[in-house]
């Protein structure tokens, strides 16, 4: 990839710091950073939905309660159908993450 600014040519950098997390990339000598297009979008939308509440529904299935996320939060936590998850309950709260 080229640079827009010096239009060097840019190596491809992996595990660069944008805010918390580690994204790939390409850094040009000039200092202009691009990041990979779906993993920024992955942080920038998990950013977001943290600043927010959401509701999801619960349903049932058998005898199974199950818990249906929204499509944005399987987005950018990149979950699949089938994976494993950790929950744990904390007083009145539930709390989930990704195993």
């Amino acid at each position: 990839m080229k640079c827009y600014k010096c239009h060097k040519r840019m190596p491809y950098v992996k595990g660069m710091k944008f805010n918390e997390h580690k994204l790939d990339g390409w850094r040009c000598p000039c200092g202009e950073i691009y990041y990979e297009p779906i993993q920024a979008e992955k942080i920038l939308l998990l950013n977001k939905l943290k600043k927010s509440k959401m509701k999801a529904k619960l349903g049932r299935i058998r005898s199974n309660l199950i818990l249906r996320l929204p499509k944005d939060v399987e987005f950018a936590l990149g979950l699949k159908q089938g994976e494993e998850v950790l929950l744990q309950i904390e007083g009145k709260q539930l709390k989930m993450s990704v195993a």
